[in-house]
C-alpha cells in the first residue's frame, strides 16, 4: 500500500462510557472499547460496557461523527467459545464500526455470520509479516492489521509497501516488552493472563505492604518490587518488576516506561500507517482528555506542515514510571 494521502486517523481507547466521551471530545477519530467478560484484554473490575451501554455509545459516537470499535481480542477457550460468538454478534447487533480481534475461530465465526462486519487485526495476533497480514486478508476480510510494537519506522514502511490493508501503529501509552498474544508470564504469579481472561496481573492480586519506610509490591505470593517513599514506580507486573541480581536490585525485562512516539508522526505516516493508536483503557478519563487533545493537535499540526514537538510537553507526568521511550521505532527501547 502506498503512503496514506489521508490524514492520520487518531484511535483512543474508553474502558468506560465516560472515557468515551473525555476521548471524543478531546479529539480522537475512534475509539476502541471491550465488553463486560472475558472476550476482551483489559478484563478489569470497574471497566468496559455490557450490550446496552454499547449499542448507546455506538449512537453517541455516530452522532458526533466518530468510529466506535469493539476489542473482542482475547483467545477463545476451547470447548467454550459462546462467549466470544456472542461478543461478535452483539457487536454486529450494535452497529460498531470494526470488530478488533485475533482469534482465528473469532475471526472465522465473525466473517462467516456477519458478512459485512468490518474486522480488524488485533495486536494479539502479531502479524508483522506480509505473509501473515495476508493470510488474514485473504481469509477472513480483514481491512486493518495493529502492528505488534517490534518494528522500527524502516521495518514499518517495507510491510506496509508489501500488503494492500490499513495498518494501524500504537504511538503512546503502556509498552509491553513481550510478544503480544504469547504472554502468559502473569499466570504463574496470578490466576490468569492478558490472552486468555484478559487481565495481566490482576487488581485483586496486587498488594502493597508499608514496612521499615519502604513500599513492596506484592503480586499473588511474590514480592516483585520494592519502592522508597516518593520513587517513581508503575503498575506491578511481573516483566517490569525489580529483582536482586548480584547483590544489586535491578529490572529484570524492561524498567517502568511508556511509549510515545509523537516525534514519529511524520515518519509513520511517511511509512504508509493509515491510523495511530492510544494505549490505556484503565487509565480514566482525565488520561485519554489529555492524550487526545495532545495527539490531535499535533497531528493537526502534521497536516498543516507545523512541528510537533511542542505538544510532546504535554504528557510528560502520565508516563509509567515518568519515564518514555520510542520504543522499537527507533530500535532503542531507552
Amino acid at each position: 500500500m502506498a503512503p496514506s494521502k489521508r490524514k492520520l486517523e487518531l484511535v483512543c481507547p474508553a474502558g468506560s462510557a465516560p472515557m468515551l466521551r473525555a476521548a471524543i471530545e478531546g479529539g480522537a477519530d475512534s475509539v476502541y472499547c471491550g465488553l463486560r467478560d472475558e472476550t476482551n484484554a483489559r478484563n478489569f473490575p470497574g471497566l468496559n460496557l455490557d450490550a446496552a451501554e454499547l449499542a448507546a455509545a455506538v449512537n453517541w459516537t455516530h452522532e458526533k461523527g466518530g468510529k466506535l470499535l469493539l476489542a473482542i481480542n482475547t483467545f477463545a477457550r476451547a470447548g467454550d467459545t459462546g462467549e466470544w460468538q456472542r461478543a461478535v454478534d452483539c457487536a454486529a447487533r450494535s452497529g460498531v464500526d470494526a470488530v478488533i480481534a485475533a482469534d482465528l475461530g473469532v475471526l472465522a465465526y465473525a466473517h462467516s455470520v456477519w458478512p459485512d462486519l468490518r474486522l480488524h487485526l488485533s495486536v494479539q495476533a502479531a502479524a508483522g509479516t506480509p505473509q501473515a497480514i495476508a493470510f488474514y486478508a485473504e481469509t477472513f476480510g480483514v481491512k486493518r492489521v495493529v502492528l505488534p510494537r517490534v518494528l522500527s519506522v524502516e521495518e514499518v514502511t517495507r510491510l506496509t509497501r508489501a500488503v494492500d490493508v490499513e495498518i494501524e501503529a500504537f504511538v503512546y501509552g503502556g509498552l509491553c516488552v513481550m510478544a503480544e498474544g504469547r504472554c502468559a508470564l502473569s499466570s504463574y504469579a496470578a490466576p490468569g493472563s492478558p490472552n486468555l481472561t484478559g487481565v495481566c496481573s490482576p487488581p485483586d492480586s496486587v498488594r502493597f505492604v508499608e514496612s521499615q519506610g519502604m513500599t513492596t509490591a506484592r503480586l499473588g505470593d511474590f514480592a516483585i518490587d520494592r519502592h522508597a517513599p516518593g520513587e517513581p514506580a508503575g503498575y506491578p507486573t511481573l516483566c517490569k518488576s525489580r529483582f536482586v541480581i548480584d547483590d544489586k536490585p535491578a529490572y529484570l525485562f524492561e524498567d517502568p516506561v511508556s511509549l510515545n512516539a509523537m516525534d514519529m508522526l511524520a515518519g509513520l505516516k511517511r511509512a504508509g500507517v493509515t491510523a495511530v493508536k492510544v494505549e490505556g483503557r484503565q487509565r480514566g478519563k482525565a488520561y485519554v482528555s489529555r492524550v487526545a487533545r495532545a495527539f490531535r493537535q499535533a497531528i493537526d499540526a502534521l497536516e498543516a506542515g507545523r512541528p510537533t514537538a511542542p505538544y510532546a510537553d504535554m504528557l510528560a507526568d502520565l508516563a509509567e514510571g515518568r519515564k518514555e521511550t520510542s520504543g522499537a521505532y527507533r530500535k532503542s527501547w531507552r
